[in-house]
């Protein structure tokens, strides 16, 4: 269970704002022990932004990148881990984007450009790396370090150029803070076809990020332990209906379990595409129309097959009064990871769905290279 730590909602705040200036092509300044550094989303680069980069901070920039996807570019071998390229005049936007997206590209060709040799990632790549992930952009950054590494120097550059600072060790911890602050905010009552006696609750994290959402049936926490679905969100399958995965399916076999229980929670957590996004899901899609699997999609992007965590999944069971779960999954590491965060999980129910010619090959890959038990 992970320990609890002061509340730092400025910190937070600041990590929320980061993130959404990397969506919208700026800069911001990671600052560590080491001192400063500039960086911005490679996702997001114009043929000026590299030269432009290094000029303000007065030193070399570097893309960086996870070790997943170098290894795919035969940069390093297969592992975690974050890398740094030094990037020369002639590596332009269009050749970053070459490196950092596969979707530009055939998904098994390294593209040609001034590669130099690999070097291993420090505190602030893997930052910016991390905020890159926050903003649901692509892992890659581009990081210039200040040639002056004194802190006057950092907040001499963000006052003259309107730059937001914000501490490596803030992005680093953000995901396991924000979700310790998730709060109830609203309910209401909504009848579901599945379950008439339903209440939606609505939660929201200290610094005002997205928000997450409980489907409550019944009094879940006057029977213990509760019967508990923990849902990924999913735009493609859950709304439309997708036959390429078995979220839709699950999600309504979820609640036609727990309605007929008469009780129970379902947690619908902000995890599209296990984490990395729905536009980054999308790109995985079209890896997958090109021959790999999910677990290779996802790496070929450069993130983990798996990028979801459960600490928020945690302090809204809490929230609810519910300390124990039956838990509909047929996921392990979904077991494992409440129990990690003190949610006591009584059992594991399977939760299968009849798979389609479409999603056949997605559920034998979970089930052969993610452990899961169908």
């Amino acid at each position: 269970m992970s320990q609890s730590r002061p509340l730092d909602v400025a910190g937070m705040a600041a990590v929320d704002r980061a993130a959404g200036e990397l969506r919208r092509s700026a800069a911001v300044i990671i600052d560590d022990d080491r001192g400063a550094a500039l960086a911005q989303a490679a996702e997001t680069l114009s043929d000026s932004d590299p030269e432009a980069l290094a000029r303000l901070a007065q030193g070399q920039a570097a893309l960086a990148l996870t070790a997943h996807r170098a290894s795919v570019l035969k940069l390093v071998g297969a592992g975690p881990g974050i890398v740094s390229l030094p990037v020369q005049g002639g590596m332009d936007a269009a050749t970053i984007r070459r490196l950092i997206d596969p979707t530009c590209s055939s998904p098994q060709a390294a593209p040609g450009g001034p590669l130099l040799r690999p070097e291993i990632g420090d505190c602030r790549a893997r930052a910016a790396i991390m905020l890159c992930k926050l903003a649901q952009l692509l892992p890659a950054a581009l990081l210039a370090p200040l040639a002056d590494r004194s802190s006057e120097a950092a907040a001499r550059l963000a006052r003259e150029h309107d730059l937001l600072r914000v501490p490596a060790r803030a992005i680093m911890e953000y995901p396991s803070r924000v979700a310790a602050t998730l709060r109830p905010v609203s309910e209401a009552r909504v009848p579901l076809g599945a379950a008439e006696d339903a209440r939606v609750v609505g939660f929201r994290p200290a610094d005002g990020s997205a928000g997450q959402f409980a489907i409550v049936i019944g009094e879940p926490a006057a029977h213990q332990p509760a019967l508990c679905r923990v849902h990924s969100e999913c735009f493609t399958g859950d709304l439309l209906g997708s036959l390429r995965c078995d979220c839709g399916p699950q999600l309504q076999e979820a609640l036609r379990l727990l309605g007929a229980a008469g009780h129970g929670v379902l947690l619908y957590l902000a995890h599209e595409g296990r984490g990395i996004g729905l536009i980054n899901k999308l790109r995985a899609y079209q890896l997958q129309d090109w021959g790999l699997d999910t677990v290779d999609a996802n790496q070929h992007l450069g993130f983990e097959p798996d990028e979801r965590t459960y600490g928020a999944a945690a302090a809204m069971l809490r929230h609810l009064g519910i300390e124990q779960v039956r838990l509909l999954t047929n996921n392990p590491a979904k077991v494992e990871a409440l129990i990690s965060e003190g949610i006591r999980v009584v059992e594991r129910i399977p939760h299968t769905t009849a798979p389609n010619r479409h999603n056949l090959g997605y559920l034998t890959t979970k089930a052969s290279r993610s452990g899961h038990l169908f």
